[in-house]
């Protein structure tokens, strides 16, 4: 049984402990968890109730968007489960003082779009604006429009959606990377990277 985190486990309310899902066999996906595409993962930051649902995904690679140091925990989990990890500390596009370095997108963009890598998850603090963000100049290479992007976007953000993070989707350039001539969402394959 597979349990989104939000409706299981809540500080001092009556959700599951981390040693109750464990003996109840439950698996805790990560806040904000979804599936991107085929191999492709996000949500919010994993802890470790959500470890045991990790296993299940045979992650190859993790995407880190934040500036904080992994923690201890999840760098023991990673190790013994050989998954590599790619970090780019991303500070928050917390208007207006603080832009999204596209340099640090364009460079995970590179790392998402290398199908060697996948299984991957993509996340951050939430899973919602640094992560947003990646996917939402993924789904440009992929060629969708928009309005689709941005709704996307906003299914994760909710009410904290920024205008700033959209606005660096739309603005996002992607002449370096090939378009996908292909309706379906998933990755054209290994040479989507121009040369």
């Amino acid at each position: 049984m597979i349990l989104h985190e939000p409706n299981v486990v809540r500080q001092g309310g009556n959700g599951v402990s981390h040693e109750g899902a464990e003996q109840e066999g439950l698996l805790v996906t990560p806040f904000n968890f979804s599936m991107v595409d085929k191999g492709v993962y996000r949500s919010g930051f994993p802890s470790i109730i959500n470890f045991p649902f990790l296993e299940t995904l045979h992650l190859r690679s993790i995407i880190y968007l934040c500036q904080e140091p992994y923690p201890a925990d999840n760098i023991e989990f990673i190790e013994n489960h050989g998954i590599k990890l790619f970090h780019f500390g991303i500070e928050g596009n917390k208007e207006p003082f603080v832009n999204i370095p596209e340099d640090a997108i364009r460079e995970a963009l590179k790392v998402l779009l290398d199908v060697g890598n996948h299984p991957v998850l993509i996340h951050c603090k939430r899973g919602k604006h640094r992560t947003g963000c990646l996917v939402g100049c993924l789904r440009r290479v992929q060629n969708w429009c928009l309005s689709s992007i941005f709704d996307e976007y906003q299914r994760f953000a909710g009410l904290k959606s920024r205008v700033l993070d959209q606005q660096f989707i739309e603005l996002f350039d992607i002449s370096g990377f090939k378009r996908s001539n292909c309706v379906s969402t998933h990755f054209p394959g290994p040479s989507v990277l121009k040369s």
